[in-house]
């Protein structure tokens, strides 16, 4: 079988609007792929900075990856979430990045956003916490239904990834 080897970390977050900020972070394959070792899943831990808008967390990821065929290839799907003065979390944001098809050392940034939701909402939001929620976070898979959401952007959160393919040449895949 064609191996994926993921390896690198779960950088930072900058610009997004409060400080308190933890991410967690799922792999989401097609059912053509196995995970051979490693975790699917993380959390980091809750990071702040006094000095500039930017939460530094370095959380490893190191993934092995076994497939017959590229359809399904690994994204990371992340959601990012502010922790409050009174310990409560609060979603701040999703993102999607695909990783690199290519091998080498990739830096990767991840553009996030949560929904926007109604008047109501976000008066309820401003004045007691929280955040809206996808009640079926599934959606930001499915492209097609993707746009019809109202959505506001929030932070950016980077990665630094190196990608190593091995056999792919055994299954007719040629990369560059």
């Amino acid at each position: 079988m064609a191996e994926v080897h993921i390896i690198g970390q779960l950088n930072q977050a900058k610009d997004f609007p409060k400080k308190h900020l933890f991410c967690k972070w799922h792999l989401h394959i097609g059912n053509n792929w196995k995970i051979v070792e490693g975790r699917r899943e993380g959390q980091t831990q809750v990071s702040f900075s006094q000095f500039d808008n930017t939460c530094r967390w370095s959380y490893p990821i190191d993934i092995h990856l076994a497939t017959a065929g590229i359809q399904g290839w690994p994204k990371i799907y992340i959601e990012v979430y502010h922790l409050d003065w009174l310990g409560r979390a609060h979603l701040f944001g999703y993102g999607l990045v695909t990783v690199p098809t290519s091998p080498g050392n990739h830096m990767i940034d991840c553009y996030t956003w949560r929904p926007f939701g109604s008047l109501r909402e976000r008066f309820v939001q401003y004045f007691l916490g929280g955040g809206i929620q996808l009640r079926c976070p599934d959606v930001i898979f499915a492209s097609g239904e993707r746009y019809k959401l109202s959505t506001e952007a929030m932070g950016v959160v980077s990665f630094d990834l190196s990608v190593v393919l091995r056999n792919f040449s055994n299954y007719g895949v040629e990369y560059y």
